[in-house]
């Protein structure tokens, strides 16, 4: 087998060291890391965390450079280079182009298992997650991880040549090479890929076609990448600028011809065939029967509010899995329960979603006999069931306005996702409403009610309102939402003239179910009679949790666009939110509200246009809320 020196895989390239890290990181400054997350303000990639990253790499590479990190971290290094040889390596792929990577070998006499961990998109690379890496090296574990093709910003070591494919063939194929690389390197016993983000739907894809990897961990991952990003008609317009902005340069230095033709259609919503059809060639939906024949044991961690990859996508695809799987919902968007865990400046904590995403591995890999035998497939974190206390500026101890969680939220195991439902209870949609007032939603239990039909509410279309599903920039809301400080809606202030809403009275808990007014569990899904002055029209709905204050917490939405529609004649249309698990408080009010714009999305109103919904009486209008 090869052997590496300390610094490289090929004796002709050493590790040209990452720009900026030379100044050491303090002990407040880690802590200060670890608290503010993945995301930065702006919605960017947090660049203290790969700071972070690079001097925990640096550190591992260059014995005396470990007086850049905090003793903590210091001696937290020490003890990973005890067990394994640090390595910096350029892996070339099939055609010919040339993958940064980084491992962490053992030194103990093996066979080991071998984690493969590709980067998620981002234009830092692999450095980002390094913490993570360190973590399955002291658990006994080879570690590779590496930047997919085309990703990083220019000079960095972390960025690979190439240019980005989206999932797609080559980056599979990719995944395969860099299997082969460790086996020529490492010699594993076994081999399991785990991943955040992009690097989550590589390993799954990656597992597809590759009969080698034993077991996949997905962290915020995506099941379907087409209907991730378009559906319901609907274009997720923020979802791919934001992601276009992650790779570290321009377009036209980043994608080749092809995809730069798929992401020009998407962006002027054109030619959507071929855009779903690219999505679903990077799907690993696309590919169950392969996964399955295989057997893969898979994990999947997902948020309920997330922003790139909505939740219903990934439910889909899991209930298609016929193998070994597990399903951890969590509060907040996208990577923000993991980020901890991944970016690590806690040594000695063990944060929650990757100590179970750990134990997935040892069990699947290792063997071990954990308790992962035992566990349910799916585990729900119920949202803001946290108890949180009040953040207080160390200098004058009066609070800041953020919380913080004391107590986390609570969690519920259900054998599999067909069990989180456990009934569902229609709401009939009323036509009151004149004069700004709101319709109500009246109850009619597990039965679409009849009454309230034949009545049509209108408003004025193309103009957005207090009611979106979150702000912007992307992930800030779901991150501090983790965090615990849910988005706080004014429902007053929501404006009628551009939105229609119902809202039903106080709940009353009914028996059994101790304080919560309603518990709602799985998808909820709506039906809806439209017409238009125009010949399409978009229907955002969101379900808000109102207290008594008339100030709201939003449980789910989803947006709905729709196409020719004939002036003074209705549409019926059905869609279902976005999944979730709830407790209403009794006394609070169940309000759903429909607008026609959210800045998330594109769009198909027309501005200052009239759209009328209503609830005929052979097609009666309903909220259908699933309870459990």
């Amino acid at each position: 087998m090869p052997q590496d020196t300390p610094f490289t895989a090929d004796p002709s390239e050493d590790f040209p060291g990452f720009p900026g890290v030379s100044a050491g990181l303090t002990a407040a400054e880690t802590a200060r890391i670890g608290a503010s997350g993945l995301w930065a303000a702006d919605g960017t990639v947090n660049a203290d965390a790969a700071r972070l990253g690079q001097t925990l790499a640096t550190a591992l590479l260059d014995p005396s450079a470990e007086d850049l990190l905090p003793a903590e971290l210091a001696a937290h290094v020490e003890e990973v280079r005890g067990v394994a040889r640090p390595a910096y390596h350029r892996i070339e792929t099939t055609d010919g182009v040339r993958l940064s990577a980084f491992s962490l070998r053992q030194l103990a006499p093996g066979p080991h298992p071998l984690v493969v961990f590709p980067a998620g998109w981002t234009p830092f690379g692999w450095p980002i997650f390094l913490w993570a890496y360190t973590v399955l090296a002291r658990k006994g574990y080879h570690v590779l991880a590496y930047t997919p093709r085309g990703l990083g910003y220019a000079g960095l070591p972390s960025t690979s040549e190439g240019l980005v494919d989206v999932a797609g063939p080559n980056d599979v194929s990719d995944g395969s090479d860099v299997v082969d690389f460790a086996i020529d390197r490492f010699a594993p016993g076994v081999i399991g890929f785990m991943g955040e983000s992009y690097g989550s739907g590589i390993s799954q894809l990656v597992a597809a076609h590759d009969e080698r990897v034993s077991a996949v961990v997905a962290l915020s991952t995506w099941g379907n990448l087409a209907t991730s990003l378009y559906d319901h008609d609907t274009r997720h317009v923020k979802a791919v600028e934001a992601l276009v902005d992650f790779t570290g340069g321009p377009v036209e230095e980043r994608f080749d011809a092809a995809n730069r033709a798929i992401l020009d259609d998407f962006a002027n919503n054109r030619n959507l065939d071929a855009v779903v059809a690219w999505g679903r060639r990077r799907s690993p939906e696309e590919y169950l029967s392969q996964t399955n024949e295989k057997g893969t044991p898979t994990f999947l961690s997902h948020t309920w509010h997330e922003s790139l990859f909505p939740v219903n996508q990934v439910l889909t695809t899991f209930r298609g899995l016929r193998v070994p799987k597990r399903l951890n919902l969590w509060i907040g968007d996208h990577a923000a329960p993991e980020a901890a865990g991944l970016i690590g400046t806690r040594p000695g904590r063990a944060d929650l979603p990757l100590v179970e995403a750990y134990a997935w591995l040892d069990h699947h890999l290792k063997g071990e006999r954990n308790g992962v035998e035992d566990w349910d497939e799916v585990c729900n974190q119920v949202m803001f069931t946290y108890v949180t206390e009040p953040v207080l500026d160390p200098e004058t101890g009066r609070p800041t306005g953020e919380n913080r969680v004391v107590e986390p939220a609570v969690r519920e195991s259900r054998a599999d996702w067909d069990r989180v439902t456990t009934g569902v209870e229609t709401f009939a949609l009323t036509g009151d409403g004149a004069g700004g007032a709101d319709g109500a939603l009246v109850t009619g239990g597990d039965t679409a009610p009849p009454e309230g039909v034949d009545w049509r509410r209108t408003f004025v279309a193309g103009v957005d309102t207090e009611a979106t599903a979150m702000d912007l920039p992307l992930m800030t809301t779901g991150q501090a939402e983790w965090a615990g400080n849910p988005k706080v809606y004014d429902t007053r202030k929501i404006d009628r003239r551009h939105a229609v809403a119902w809202t039903t009275g106080p709940l009353v808990a009914p028996d059994g179910e101790g304080a919560a007014g309603r518990r709602i569990r799985g998808v909820p899904r709506l039906r809806l009679a439209v017409r238009s002055t125009a010949a399409s029209a978009s229907l955002v709905a969101h379900l808000l949790d109102v207290a008594e204050d008339d100030t709201a917490r939003i449980i789910t939405h989803e947006p709905l666009n729709v196409y020719d529609l004939t002036p003074e004649q209705d549409t019926t249309v059905t869609w279902r939110l976005q999944a979730a698990a709830y407790d209403i408080p009794a006394g609070h009010r169940l309000m759903l509200v429909v607008d026609s714009k959210d800045p998330l999305y594109g769009d198909a109103s027309v501005t200052w246009t009239q759209t009328t919904v209503g609830s005929p009486a052979d097609e009666p209008s309903f909220l259908e809320l699933p309870l459990g």
